[in-house]
């Protein structure tokens, strides 16, 4: 397998799926209503409304965003209003010690490796990229934001259709077929093996199973990765 650049999803991969649903995701939830009623800026509550307008069956009132923002929560929605605002009230999590991220125990070592080897490391999660920053920075294996060379989050594309991962990769200044792209989920792995990109499906404990018919490579470690 040779690339010239390692695209990684998040959770499920680098993260156990067990810190975001049982950390990040509550924490959100507690705090949520003080900062849209206090701290949110317009372009995020304007965000918010155009996803609700365009709601087939909207679930509260246009006037009630709380409510709104967290049934999005509920329906685990890749919302881009959503996932900004969760970042930004994560910021004053990890900025006062309360969060402390958890990555897997070989991914520290694989992205110095990654690194030493002239690899070019991307980071695409449906997390804003302030979040996607936060937790990196903020790690139980310290900041490992100096590996990383870029983040892209649902601004970029969906992760599941192959124009995001043409995209990403032009944006790393390379061909698709360079990049070699980590997930937990099959359907975004399809999703990139359209575009031409290599992939490795991410095996972690406490991972939703996927049906997978041998289309990509399991891993069950970034050790595995030669």
């Amino acid at each position: 397998m040779i690339y010239g650049a390692v695209l990684l999803d998040i959770e499920g991969t680098t993260t156990p799926i067990s810190f975001v649903y049982n950390v990040l995701f509550p924490f959100a939830r507690k705090h949520l209503r003080d900062y849209l009623k206090a701290q949110a800026n317009e372009a995020d509550l304007a965000q918010l409304r155009t996803e609700y307008a365009a709601e087939v069956a909207p679930p509260s009132p246009a006037s009630d965003l709380t409510s709104y923002a967290l049934w999005l929560m509920d329906q685990d929605r890749k919302s881009t209003g959503l996932k900004s605002i969760q970042g930004k009230i994560w910021k004053q999590g990890y900025r006062d010690g309360t969060l402390l991220s958890e990555v897997f125990p070989d991914v520290a070592s694989a992205l110095i490796r990654w690194k030493e080897a002239g690899k070019k490391i991307g980071i695409f999660s449906s997390g804003s990229v302030l979040a996607q920053k936060l937790l990196f920075a903020h790690s139980n294996n310290g900041d490992l934001t100096s590996f990383i060379d870029s983040y892209f989050d649902t601004t970029t594309g969906a992760k599941k259709t192959p124009e995001s991962y043409h995209r990403i990769a032009s944006l790393m200044g390379l061909t698709p077929a360079e990049v070699l792209f980590i997930s937990d989920v099959t359907s975004e792995l399809d999703a990139a093996a359209r575009a031409s990109m290599q992939t490795l499906l991410c095996v972690r404990p406490g991972n939703h199973p996927q049906t997978n018919d041998q289309k990509h490579q399991i891993i069950n470690s970034f050790d595995e990765v030669v």
